[in-house]
């Protein structure tokens, strides 16, 4: 049986890393959908894989693009343009980085279809009204996230099925942290790092955006977030330990003592895969561990002093409601600041946490509430940005 995939953000690491997964196994899958921001790799994408139709938000972009692409191929554009093309298929692979990708995770999961998601920002920012676009009847939702989709393995592998399930027997969750380049710098250190350094990942090839909040400690905050939402845990049970090695993807620990961890060689086509192929798993050995050369897995406290992200990340959690999504927006604008050279890397934590101050306290009751508050948060941290340039 030939399952159909939607493949958004296809150019980015996720989305090129799917296409891989689908172009050794053409019987298995088929694309109908690719998408992108402007990104005119796509063109060569659609011209390998042959979609329905190729979404291109940026108007502009899509005015080039739409005359290069197959014949067959039908042009969407516009904010919606992904959202839209997400419908064609049976299976969904978020890889949309940053805000931009709520419309597909709701789109997809209101549409009753499986979402591989890769984009955290999304049930992050709005984790209310996403739980809510997941109840519907053969909505799924299978993390690409290399620490959650390790949770997710950890509690299928002991028969936790649901969040109820989940709460009554795990007692905690730990998800592992490579620490990123900066591990084991002192805040002082790391006022000097420049944009190449924070560029730099120590295990992961991943876009800026990711990289950059890797190097903070912010992506990893984000995902103790999504590991609320998508595991029904309190915050308090839920761990961040730096482990640099990254064999360890996350841990489970339940009621009786016992820990399950997932192990594996850093690979995100296994996390794809997995996403692809659940229930079942692809017979293709991604990050298989070869135990003759590994010595050794180490684990330290994260620093808070010198990360902050972590801890305000902790903070916006629970508090609830769109504090998280105002973290998220805060933070990009910020992390968007530092890769254009407006502000050094520590005050990307300043920003945050000056942005948060200024939470208002609004709920998340629905989308647009959500999306308020993400502008909002945006126009603070742009004004404590100046505030800091002037």
């Amino acid at each position: 049986m030939t399952t159909s995939v939607s493949v958004l953000g296809s150019t980015g690491s996720i989305g090129t890393q799917t296409l891989e997964i689908i172009r050794e196994r053409p019987g298995d899958y088929v694309v109908t959908a690719l998408g992108v921001g402007r990104n005119p790799d796509v063109i060569a994408q659609a011209e390998e894989f042959r979609p329905q139709v190729v979404a291109v938000a940026d108007a502009e972009a899509a005015a080039e693009i739409g005359p290069q692409l197959p014949e067959g191929a039908d042009l969407l554009v516009g904010d919606a343009a992904m959202a839209d093309a997400a419908l064609t298929a049976d299976t969904v692979i978020n890889g949309v980085v940053g805000f931009a990708g709520l419309p597909v995770t709701l789109a997809t999961l209101e549409a009753g279809k499986r979402l591989g998601l890769a984009n955290k920002e999304s049930l992050i920012a709005a984790g209310p009204v996403v739980q809510r676009a997941w109840q519907t009847p053969g909505a799924e939702l299978v993390p690409v996230d290399s620490e959650h989709c390790a949770v997710h393995q950890c509690l299928r592998a002991n028969g936790v099925t649901d969040k109820v399930n989940a709460s009554d027997r795990v007692h905690r969750i730990v998800l592992t942290a490579s620490g990123g380049p900066f591990r084991g710098r002192t805040r002082q250190d790391l006022e000097q790092v420049t944009i190449d350094d924070a560029l730099v990942h120590p295990t992961w090839s991943m876009g800026p955006k990711i990289t950059i909040d890797s190097s903070t400690l912010m992506n990893k905050g984000l995902e103790v977030i999504e590991a609320q939402e998508l595991f029904g845990v309190s915050f308090d049970e839920i761990d961040v330990v730096v482990h640099p090695q990254s064999v360890i993807h996350s841990m489970v620990s339940y009621t009786d003592g016992a820990t399950i961890a997932q192990l594996s060689m850093p690979d995100m086509r296994l996390c794809i895969g997995y996403a692809l192929a659940y229930p079942d798993r692809l017979d293709v050995p991604y990050g298989a561990i070869d135990w003759t050369t590994l010595s050794r897995l180490d684990f330290q406290p994260p620093d808070l002093e010198a990360f902050p992200c972590l801890g305000l990340a902790y903070d916006a959690g629970r508090a609830g409601e769109t504090a998280p999504a105002w973290l998220s927006a805060a933070n990009e604008v910020a992390v968007d600041a530092f890769l254009a050279g407006s502000i050094g890397w520590v005050d990307i934590g300043e920003v945050v946490d000056a942005a948060l101050q200024r939470w208002p306290g609004s709920p998340a009751s629905d989308i647009n509430a959500v999306l308020a508050a993400d502008a909002q948060a945006r126009d603070v941290a742009l004004a404590v940005i100046s505030a800091k340039m002037a």
